[in-house]
């Protein structure tokens, strides 16, 4: 990774957030009234398990409410000397109302958690889906780090407050409303007596949310900062080695971690000034208990029980009250993090993909490797142009026609536009301007196309090969799944894994070299059976070796189909039906391989570099590269960006 790579907004250490980095563009956060309607929309479809789980928490918090009358009745009958037996009753109730309230309070807290958990798969479904969708532009402006911190942190954090400070906060808010009704009923006065905490308590509410909701917006961006820095510095690891930039990448990811901690402290700070409020409302309010209970057990208005039971009543706020206001510590960063996951849930998902009618639909292949070898797609491409950023055009008017079943190779040199184009063709980004059409066998065009995209970046998920290959067709049998592989040239170390198609592949599974992994791809092309193939330089990371194997699998995988080849190395070009030319974003020639060369234009000054190159090697047959050498004899093109 180059020394001028950009991560996301950088906090300093005093907790000011820095301007974006350049290039960067963090992804969506909802505002708070949309994260509001939001929960309320996914809590709408449960409406009555919200409602049995509410009613069985007031069911709960009542019963035990019966708990400091009891008290307050064994103080009387202990202050008017009653006979011991006289205490029986109370506590016989006493056993049964713990009892009831414990039957309740676990009906109830399941109801919550249950509710919770529905609501909280169903976000997490939304956001996985939105995030899958985003345009690769707007992920790679956002960096890397953004979006995983809110796949992993932001989505922990509000599990976490679904699983345990939802059903506690709704428990401590139910206790307090219904403990100041059980104190008013004892006396108003008593009642009185216990608002005096209240104007303590609200301002310390106040004063805590106001700081903490900036703080906390501060620490996820913060949290994304670090995660991007880390993934920056770690995947690009060799070139930072190579250029010696270690105790640079080393000082950023110190200064972004730095920040993230002092924020952290911040946050410390403010939880501890906030505990040292609350103490001061919960003494004054029960001094102030204490002394009403006495003045009115003086002039004979309540018992010594009743006033017991009221001060009992206010002590037992003291936990339901501490809890609700520190709860506000997880509700703020819970929110945070939860408008941040429904930003990127309420993204526009891209128009669908009309389907081909049942007509259209390309023939699958079968187990004995047939298939329909008919051409199904024709490509119109029209006045195409793109910019990955305003203002820097990489493509410019591209107007390019893919007839069905030709194989057409795409060269040109670095930075011509070619992996762009490809890309607008396999539908992963949207022209800036102009149109990208396919035509179906019976020549009705259609927007979206049916295109399956194959490039040197492939990813092997964790699993048994079996079912890495049936990402590309859920259905496939395992006949179907042995051709596949057979017509890529990759039954035989398939069938030679420890397992067979059973083996698990991927992390923690048998490490498949770069060559196969690139069969794989292939593989899988083959069992999607698409119209149209978009191949990437599909075969660069396989070596001059291994690459004419893959060039020679490739040919299988798209046979019968249309398909456009970003040419790595100029063989596969000279064996296309067609070759496009690409400089500066622009088609500069068109023709056959003979066509261009005898056309001495750019495509045979490449051709004639190549032929020059390999004619070198030929003559020096002892002459190796050097296994630090970044480049091939065989290599024309590097992938362009």
């Amino acid at each position: 990774m180059s020394d001028t790579t950009a991560g996301l907004d950088e906090p300093s250490t005093t907790g000011q957030q820095l301007p974006p980095a350049p290039g960067r563009e963090l992804l969506p956060t909802a505002t708070q009234a949309r994260t509001r309607a939001a929960v309320r929309e996914l809590v709408r479809p449960h409406r009555r398990l919200a409602l049995g789980g509410f009613a069985m928490m007031v069911v709960a918090t009542a019963v035990g409410l019966l708990v400091q009358p009891l008290l307050g009745r064994i103080v009387d009958l202990v202050a008017e000397h009653r006979p011991p037996g006289s205490i029986t009753q109370p506590v016989v109730l006493l056993v049964l109302v713990a009892l009831a309230q414990g039957a309740a309070t676990v009906l109830g807290l399941a109801l919550v958690a249950r509710l919770g958990e529905t609501v909280l798969a169903q976000l997490r479904e939304r956001f996985v889906e939105k995030a899958l969708r985003l345009p690769l532009e707007q992920v790679e402006k956002a960096g890397a780090g953004d979006l995983t911190a809110r796949v992993t942190r932001d989505v922990s954090v509000v599990g976490e407050a679904v699983r345990s400070a939802l059903p506690e906060l709704a428990r401590s808010l139910l206790a307090i409303v219904l403990t100041l009704a059980a104190m008013a009923a004892l006396d108003w006065r008593f009642f009185l007596a216990a608002l005096i905490a209240v104007p303590v308590q609200a301002s310390t509410a106040r004063w805590y949310v106001r700081n903490a909701v900036p703080l906390y917006a501060e620490q996820r961006i913060a949290t994304g900062s670090q995660q991007q820095q880390l993934l920056d510095t770690i995947a690009g690891a060799g070139t930072v080695r190579a250029f010696r930039l270690e105790e640079e990448h080393t000082a950023r990811v110190t200064r972004r971690s730095s920040a993230a901690v002092e924020l952290t402290l911040r946050g410390v700070r403010l939880v501890l000034n906030f505990y040292n409020r609350l103490h001061v409302a919960e003494y004054a309010g029960l001094a102030a208990v204490l002394v009403t209970g006495f003045l009115l057990v003086r002039g004979g208005s309540v018992s010594i029980g009743t006033a017991t039971a009221a001060a009992l009543y206010f002590h037992s706020l003291f936990s339901p009250v501490n809890q609700a206001l520190v709860l506000l510590d997880d509700a703020q960063s819970a929110t945070a993090a939860l408008a941040r996951l429904v930003g990127v849930a309420d993204q526009p998902s891209p128009g669908p993909r009309p389907e081909p009618e049942p007509g259209e639909r390309p023939r699958p292949s079968t187990a004995s490797g047939s298939r329909d070898t008919g051409a199904h797609g024709t490509v119109t491409v029209t006045g195409i142009g793109h910019a990955y950023e305003p203002g820097r055009p990489v493509l410019h008017d591209v107007d390019l026609t893919l007839r069905a079943g030709e194989r057409v190779a795409l060269v040109g040199v670095s930075g011509a536009g070619k992996t762009t184009l490809a890309k607008l063709i396999a539908g992963v980004h949207r022209p800036t301007s102009g149109s990208v059409r396919v035509t179906t066998g019976d020549g009705v065009p259609r927007a979206g196309l049916p295109v399956a995209l194959v490039t040197q970046e492939t990813h092997v998920f964790a699993g048994p090969l079996a079912d890495d290959l049936r990402l590309a067709r859920p259905g496939a049998t395992d006949d179907e799944l042995r051709t596949a592989l057979a017509t890529v040239d990759a039954l035989d170390w398939a069938g030679a894994l420890p397992d067979g198609l059973d083996t698990v592949v991927g992390d923690g599974g048998h490490r498949l070299t770069s060559a196969q992994v690139q069969q794989l791809a292939l593989a899988r092309l083959v069992l999607a059976d698409p119209p149209v193939a978009v191949l990437d330089e599909a075969t660069a990371e396989a070596g001059s070796t291994g690459a004419r194997l893959l060039e020679q699998a490739a040919d299988r995988a798209v046979e019968g189909r249309t398909a456009l080849i970003v040419a790595h190395r100029l063989t596969q070009a000279a064996t296309a039906d067609r070759i496009v030319v690409m400089d500066g974003g622009r088609i500069v020639e068109n023709g056959t391989h003979d066509e261009l060369c005898a056309a001495a234009g750019p495509y045979a000054s490449l051709w004639a570099a190549w032929s020059g190159t390999r004619a070198t090697a030929d003559r020096t047959p002892t002459h190796h590269p050097s296994p630090h050498s970044t480049t091939s004899p065989d290599t024309t093109t590097v992938k362009d960006h």
